[in-house]
């Protein structure tokens, strides 16, 4: 089974650039996880017979939002994050309420859940660092919840690079947006939570990013940051046969993630 992640920066943009349906007809995902779509379901015109389609459109028109696209009919789905954590956290700050921009989109199947998410930015100034010290551990909570009942795999725009070799300059950008203590500890807590990060099962090192600057010919010049993740509970771990970065995939500032898992 292939599931991949992408952060499209606007899927009525990477339609215009004709970009999304080639994409997936050379790779045919079977579960495709969508982040910054920027719109409704009823603002696309887009023919994936073989799909269905689950959209978490944010309130605000043109904004965030996220989607997950199908060909194996889910069990159930669920959007944005249950109540009772959206209680525990404080979710709302000056920029917005980040429950009511389709950032978190779940959805159920026979042997686990998969779900997309959009992590919030923390801003060039970092005031939205203590809005990202609640969004990720309200969050991880939910996808720990989910691994009680069957293995989750939950994947999209972190916004933040784990570590070191996940930067192309990680000591320029050290406190930077991105590159926080606060928000590397909130991957380091999945891991400790026993999430795994499926990349680094099979690639070390760093020159492997999802993400470059519109600037300076950043992605010609591979000077990036790997910020697009697919995390996987670890019950997984022996069934994962490759986890990829699609740098060939245009279309976007992000290119695609993806693991594919063997079915037993």
């Amino acid at each position: 089974m292939k599931i991949f992640s992408w952060n499209v920066n606007g899927i009525r943009a990477v339609i215009r650039k004709e970009a999304l349906l080639p994409f997936i007809e050379k790779y045919q995902p079977d579960i495709l996880c969508l982040q910054e779509t920027k719109a409704n379901k009823d603002q696309v015109e887009v023919d994936l017979p073989d799909y269905e389609e689950y959209w978490h459109s944010a309130e605000k028109k043109g904004y965030s939002g996220t989607a997950i696209f199908t060909k194996i009919p889910p069990i159930e789905v669920f959007y944005g994050l249950p109540e009772d954590i959206i209680k525990k956290y404080k979710l709302t700050d000056d920029y917005g309420d980040t429950t009511k921009e389709g950032r978190v989109l779940v959805l159920e199947f026979e042997n686990f859940f998969v779900s997309t998410v959009y992590t919030p930015n923390a801003k060039e100034d970092l005031s939205r660092i203590p809005m990202r010290q609640q969004w990720d551990p309200a969050y991880l909570e939910y996808m720990k919840r989910l691994n009680e009942e069957k293995p989750v795999i939950f994947c999209g725009d972190f916004n933040v690079a784990h570590t070191e070799n996940d930067l192309a300059r990680p000591k320029q950008n050290v406190g930077k947006k991105g590159f926080t203590d606060e928000e590397r500890e909130g991957v380091d807590n999945m891991l400790k939570a026993g999430f795994i990060d499926t990349f680094r099962l099979f690639e070390k090192g760093n020159g492997h990013y999802t993400w470059w600057s519109h600037w300076g010919g950043a992605r010609e010049r591979n000077v990036g940051w790997r910020i697009d993740y697919v995390m996987t509970s670890e019950a997984l771990t022996s069934l994962i046969k490759n986890a990829r970065i699609h740098v060939d995939v245009m279309g976007s500032d992000h290119c695609p993630v993806s693991v594919d898992i063997r079915l037993d």
